[in-house]
């Protein structure tokens, strides 16, 4: 029996928030109930259009794209009403697509995306209007202003659409209002002779859904569960009704529910052209169509690489490469793929004439020789048998795809050019979007109901990881983990919670940018598809995977901050005093430097892409020991769960080292496994497997090895028997060819893209050279792009430290914008070894940038830097002020430059401390207020009217600074972290020394590496202090970070607890915390990744713990710099301290020899007190408690 209702208003999950009804249940539901098509009609949005249209038209159904717009008032600020807009045809879709566009990028309102009547009908063609719900206009105007408003507005909408293409909704969901603004619309649609139609405005699937509604509407609005009124927020009523049930609820309006049908018919023209790529025109010169001139840049780019590869010594056989080229250009030209080509050579080009560091290639892209002919990437594929099929099949019709790493600070500029050349509303960006995860709609829908925050998080934590970053579902979850199933069953409160968000998960939360995807379309992107507006950028509503079923290309543009790294360390190294006339180029270096495979050997490659895990230098590298880049490719590829998860690892390993002997499966094959010592390690392989044993082409080994990924038993079955007649004819026995067969198929799971390991592991190696060659400047790089990453910054630092490479403290004078390196030894004279694993006589040290100090914008320190290129080097703060703009300095700039010790090389040789320079802040402004007034006034300062360049005596330049209390070393390092982010010179806990802390604490830095659940003491100061009251408990909490020189760790103490230990944390004290270490899983990272957090048992003043096990002080003091007048404070200091401890005094004589002096006769407690006086009195650490 034919359907008799057709629904036209559908929100989706499209419909952010506001909808459970998955978009992927609708078609299937819509069958399953009778019907013969569906609409889908979002909020203002397209976002589902592709998936529903194709959808719909599987299941042999009538897909009807529309959407609710929102329609600006008039007059009426912000205000907006709904109307449902349906496309008839192909020219209502686009006119639709335009409509969504302009709603988001040119909206009539602020508050919510939206178009005006006017708009609407000047792109009418192909559209049927609905009056929609009771927020649509018409609905809207009656309830304002009686039923005399309804035929006005009536005739006003049906004057925007062209005739006969307006109806009027009626809805019935057993609201108060239904009935009376039915009733009143469909007297009026009478008199005006219109069509009425019945409409559900659904929401969700079924009846039984509405109280999940309900809960998704708490999470949109961030109410409680009790607080939400089913009337105020919508009626149980709003779900895919049956045709039957629709004809119960219009029963008084049958032919409402007719007009559907009408309506539906109205729509079935709509044919949509799906799959079919369209490209931009890429200009091409004259004389050329666009297949020869891809064919002369090919060309003419494999004779520079000749010339390139021959500069580098490797030997080339040149027509081994042009009878490759060749073949890849007539597959490319063949499937019509010049354009594709062209287009990013052009902006790779561009980006590498610009500067901008480029990545050596990305996932299968590599495999072309052709890509590399043309620049597109860096590592020649034939020597490392890249397979140009694994990129593009040409037995397999389908869009290349290269992903393009740049320079994560210069990305936006190769976008940039490419929206300039093709144009600006031509190129945008693609859609991405959040779901509701397992774990966080656990807790939404917990906090809905009125759960604590810490049940809620428990219940969440029980949702186990598949894989790092990827959690079960909730259904999964109860299949595989215990305690979840185990709460379920015996409360009935958890089992209505999960019930719940079982129903949420996987909803849309709301639509974002994707990370790298780019579309360039042959005219304005709303032509072919919706867009939106992020951050100023134009976005397709369209997700990656529907934007190319739509017909546009996607280009990946990712941005990776290892290039930046790389480009920063590379001019850094070219700026060394023995590199200025031979500079390196990273693209140049041999791939057989044993130096950089030494360093891998060692494990020692924190800061070495894709090297970094623990896991990775534990697990792979030292055991492994690479001495060759293949060694390096199969290293990147193996570290996975899957090779380490069956032992593929530890065979190589063996393999390698001649533990094992390497397994050869046929002599046809055994080259093929050679390279990683009989252990299939790449997908490349099963495909010259399939093509060496079986005769396969390569293009037929690709659509092998897809098929053994995609494990379908009956295409596996025809494959087998295809594999091992082809082996056969071969001379293989057929029962040898089934068994290798089986083995390439259960590997296929595990194997990786070779050409993607491969070009990624080229920046491995270029990382490793550099941090076995500069280390300093390599360093400096990591710290300048990871400047704002305060605890990678210590991590660096304190690796740098390590090497033996000093950081120096940010200097007015000789500091950059970013981290320089400066060399104590320019003529390259110094100790060819340094401290710790340091090897260069240049001794380069690396110079904290100014651009990393808080509160230092960077147009204050560009008139830094040209006061200081025109006038050579600030003599002190006074000096300082003077020179730079007035305009661009104020007082939180001047106070930041002095805590954090810019000024320090100015400030010793005059005596004055930071206290000091602090304090005469105020004085040097106005100083710089006067200069800057007489400048203007074209009048010479009475400083600048007699000076001839002679320099102030220190004794007077010191008068300038008027006294002030001094700090101690504590409250030096406090402000200094306050201006930098952490400390550089030292750290407040440097008083008690190293040797006493390892007695007392643990490194907070180990904390990473802690069991779950361990227990911990730290030792640190305390940053961030908060505490907060739960509403759903009324629990209190306290959140801090503890940080030690190792780094920070979140910390946080509950309940009673807090009012105990809360004195101790605020007294800005160092404290000793005990605790229990805990691994919070967040959505979207892995356990692995997961930053611990301290949840706190017990705290103390550090002091405390200090002085109970110190036995003895030594005070160790340089007799040259110090005078009587600081030794007698000392001896006032040390009698007014007394206690228990040994007090040892020696001090450095001129030549060196020190003198001790045993006091036995004095005692001291060795306060923080007394300690914070002998740093005021010779502000270095002159102490050692032992």
């Amino acid at each position: 029996m034919a359907s008799e209702f057709v629904h036209l208003h559908v929100h989706t999950q499209y419909s952010f928030l506001v909808s459970t009804l998955k978009l992927n249940e609708l078609a299937p539901a819509t069958r399953e109930r009778g019907m013969r098509a569906v609409a889908i009609t979002d909020h203002a949005n397209l976002f589902g259009a592709i998936r529903h249209y194709k959808a719909c038209k599987a299941l042999d159904l009538t897909p009807i794209i529309g959407c609710e717009l929102n329609v600006a008032r008039e007059g009426s600020g912000d205000r907006v009403d709904h109307l449902v807009c349906l496309a008839s045809n192909l020219a209502g879709y686009k006119n639709l697509v335009e409509l969504s566009s302009l709603s988001y990028t040119a909206s009539a309102t602020q508050s919510s995306p939206s178009v005006t009547l006017e708009t609407l009908s000047q792109h009418r063609e192909g559209l049927i209007g609905l009056s929609a719900c009771l927020g649509g206009v018409a609905a809207q105007r009656v309830m304002e202003h009686g039923p005399e408003a309804a035929e006005p507005v009536l005739g006003q909408l049906t004057d925007v659409f062209e005739p006969g293409a307006f109806y009027v909704e009626l809805q019935n969901h057993g609201l108060p209002e239904n009935p009376v603004v039915n009733d009143i619309l469909s007297r009026a649609a009478a008199r005006l002779g219109l069509r009425t139609v019945a409409t559900n405005d659904v929401h969700f699937m079924n009846h039984a859904d509405g109280e999940a509604q309900l809960y998704l509407d708490c999470i949109r609005t961030g109410k409680r569960y009790a607080e939400i009124s089913p009337h105020h927020h919508g009626s149980f009523e709003m779900y895919l009704k049956s045709p039957a049930e629709m004809a119960e609820a219009f029963k008084d309006h049958p032919e409402a529910l007719a007009t559907t049908l009408e309506i539906a018919e109205k729509c079935s023209g709509l044919e949509l052209t799906l799959g079919k790529p369209m490209l931009p025109a890429f200009p091409i010169p004259d004389g050329y169509d666009i297949a020869s001139y891809f064919r002369k840049v090919s060309c003419d780019g494999l004779e520079q690489r000749f010339q390139e590869l021959c500069a580098l010594g490797q030997p080339v056989d040149e027509a081994l490469y042009r009878r490759r080229l060749e073949f890849e250009l007539d597959v490319i030209v063949k499937m019509d793929y010049p354009g594709y080509f062209l287009i990013v050579w052009d902006f790779i080009r561009v980006a590498k004439e610009r500067k901008i560091p480029v990545g050596p290639g990305r996932g299968s892209g590599a495999g072309s020789l052709v890509a590399f002919a043309l620049g597109i990437t860096s590592l020649d594929p034939i020597p490392y048998a890249l397979l140009f099929e694994r990129f593009l099949n040409p037995e397999r019709v389908s869009m290349p795809d290269f992903d393009i790493d740049f320079c994560m600070a210069k990305r936006d500029e190769v976008i940039r050019y490419v929206a300039e050349k093709y144009g600006t509303t031509s190129v945008g960006q693609i859609a991405t979007f959040q779901n509701l995860k397992a774990r966080s709609v656990i807790k939404d829908v917990a906090r809905a109901m009125g759960f604590a925050a810490t049940d809620a998080q428990r219940l969440a934590s029980l949702i186990p990881e598949k894989a790092p970053g990827q959690t079960y579902t909730i259904g999964e979850a109860l299949g595989v983990e215990p305690k979840l199933k185990a709460q379920v069953d015996a409360e009935p409160e958890v089992a209505e919670l999960i019930k719940q968000a079982q129903k949420l998960e996987g909803l849309t939360r709301h639509a974002g940018m994707h990370a790298a995807g780019v579309v360039i379309s042959d005219g304005p992107l709303s032509d072919h598809v919706p867009t939106f507006e992020n951050d100023g950028a134009f976005v397709t509503q369209y997700d990656k995977d529907d934007v190319e079923t739509a017909g546009l290309v996607k280009f990946d543009f990712l941005g990776l901050k290892t290039l930046t790294v790389i480009d920063i360390a590379e001019r850094l190294v070219n700026a060394r005093p023995d590199r200025e006339t031979n500079p390196l180029s990273l693209a140049a270096i041999p791939l057989t430097d044993p130096e950089a495979y030494a360093l891998m050997s060692s494990g020692e490659t924190k800061g070495v892409f894709q090297l970094e895990s623990d896991g990775m230098q534990q697990k792979v590298l030292r055991p492994l020991k690479p001495d060759c880049f293949e060694d390096v490719v199969a290293a990147v590829a193996l570290y996975r769960p899957g090779p380490l998860g069956t032992g593929m690892l530890d065979d190589f390993i063996r393999g390698k080292h001649g533990r094992q002997a390497i397994r050869k499966l046929h002599p046809l094959i055994d080259d093929v496994l050679a390279p990683t010592y009989g252990v299939p390690v790449y997908q490349e392989q099963v495909m010259q497997i399939a093509q060496k044993l079986s005769g396969y082409t390569l293009g037929g080994a690709d659509l092998l090895r897809r098929a053994m990924g995609k494990k379908k038993a009956s295409e596996m079955e025809r494959q087998k028997q295809t594999f091992i007649e082809g082996a056969e004819k071969n001379g293989v026995d057929p029962a040898q060819a089934k068994a290798i067969f089986e083995e390439i198929e259960g590997f296929a799971s595990y194997g990786f893209n070779k050409s993607h390991s491969a070009a990624y592991a080229l920046i491995t190696y270029q990382t490793a050279y550099l941090k076995a060659h500069y280390p300093a400047e390599f360093f400096a790089a990591l710290l300048t792009a990871d400047k704002d990453k305060i605890e990678k910054v210590v991590r660096t630092v304190d690796e740098a430290r390590g090497w033996g490479v000093s950081v120096l403290p940010p200097d007015i004078n000789a500091s950059a914008l970013d981290f320089t390196v400066v060399y104590a030894h320019p003529d390259g004279r110094g100790p060819r070894r340094g401290p710790g694993k340091l090897v260069d006589p240049y001794g380069p040290q690396i110079r904290f940038g100014l651009g990393a100090i808080r509160g230092v914008g960077e147009a204050a320190l560009q008139s830094v830097f040209e006061a200081r290129t025109e006038g050579g080097p600030f003599r002190d703060l006074f000096d300082f002020a003077q020179r730079v703009d007035a305009r661009r300095l104020n007082k939180g700039v001047l106070e930041s430059l002095v805590q954090c010790g810019a000024f320090d090389s100015t400030l010793a040789p005059i005596g004055i401390s930071r206290a000091r320079a602090f304090a005469a802040v105020d004085r040097a402004l106005e100083r710089s207020r006067a200069s800057s007034r007489d400048r203007e006034a074209g009048q010479e300062t009475l400083f600048g009217l007699f000076d001839t360049g002679a320099v102030s005596a220190p004794a007077d330049q010191a008068l300038d600074y008027p006294p002030a209390e001094e700090w101690d070393r504590f409250e030096t390092l406090r402000r200094e972290k306050q201006a930098l982010g952490w400390f550089v010179t030292g750290h407040p806990l440097d008083r008690y020394g190293l040797q006493k802390l390892a007695r007392l604490a643990q490194p907070v830095a180990d904390l990473r590496k802690a069991e779950q659940w361990s227990a911990a003491t730290v030792a640190g100061v305390v940053e961030g202090y908060t505490e907060r009251i739960f509403r759903q408990s009324g629990q209190k909490a306290a959140f801090f970070e503890i940080e030690d020189p190792s780094g920070k760790v979140k910390a946080k103490l509950k309940g009673e607890l807090i009012e105990v230990f809360a004195p101790v944390l605020t007294s800005g004290e160092a404290v000793l915390v005990t605790g229990k270490v805990s691994f919070p899983m967040a959505e979207e990272e892995s356990q692995e990744e997961a930053e611990p957090t301290l949840l706190v048992n017990q705290v103390a003043p550090l002091s405390g713990a200090v002085l109970s096990s110190t036995r003895s002080v030594a005070i160790r003091l340089a007799a040259e710099q110090t005078t009587e007048r600081q030794l007698a404070s000392l001896g006032a200091l040390l009698k007014d301290s007394p206690g228990s401890c040994a007090v040892e005094l020696s001090l450095t004589l001129p030549g060196g020899a020190e003198a001790l002096l045993g006091l036995p006769a004095l005692r001291v407690e060795p306060t923080d007190a007394m300690l914070s006086g002998l740093e005021k009195l010779f502000r270095d650490n002159v102490v050692e408690l032992r």
